[in-house]
């Protein structure tokens, strides 16, 4: 995430917050004395610091989730393994990631349950080659 997009969160942050805590005091000051209630002004103060300290919290919450969002789409496959569904020859299925996904093989008609690792992508296709020793598909 670039430290533009994070600066102008965190103007938005303090903004959005600044009018929530005037929100705040105009309840406690008009809204609230109408129906008589009657609250300290200790009472606002500690509404308005925990309201702060739960969207400082909620901002540094989601900055970091954001910060890890993780790449899709096929070169984020390369290296990741899977077993055939439909045999290979040369195009086909393979189950990757509990994921169907078409595939390609250079290699010569590969059967259902053998275990491959993609290699690369050719178009919307992974590229894949056999690894290992055929074992049936769960």
């Amino acid at each position: 995430m670039n430290k533009r997009l994070t600066t102008n969160r965190l103007i938005l942050a303090v903004i959005t917050t600044a009018l929530e805590e005037i929100a705040i005091y105009t309840i406690w000051r008009w809204a609230l004395p109408e129906f008589d209630i009657y609250l300290s002004v200790s009472a606002l103060i500690g509404m308005m610091v925990g309201w702060g300290i739960f969207s400082v919290s909620l901002f540094i919450l989601t900055s970091r989730i954001l910060k890890k969002q993780v790449p899709v789409g096929l070169p984020s496959m390369i290296g990741t393994r899977g077993r055939i569904t439909s045999s290979l020859s040369p195009e086909g299925m393979v189950r990757i990631k509990g994921e169907l996904w078409a595939a390609k093989s250079n290699e010569d008609n590969l059967a259902v349950g053998d275990e491959v690792e993609v290699v690369g992508e050719d178009g919307l296709k992974l590229l894949v080659h056999k690894i290992g020793e055929t074992k049936p598909i769960r």
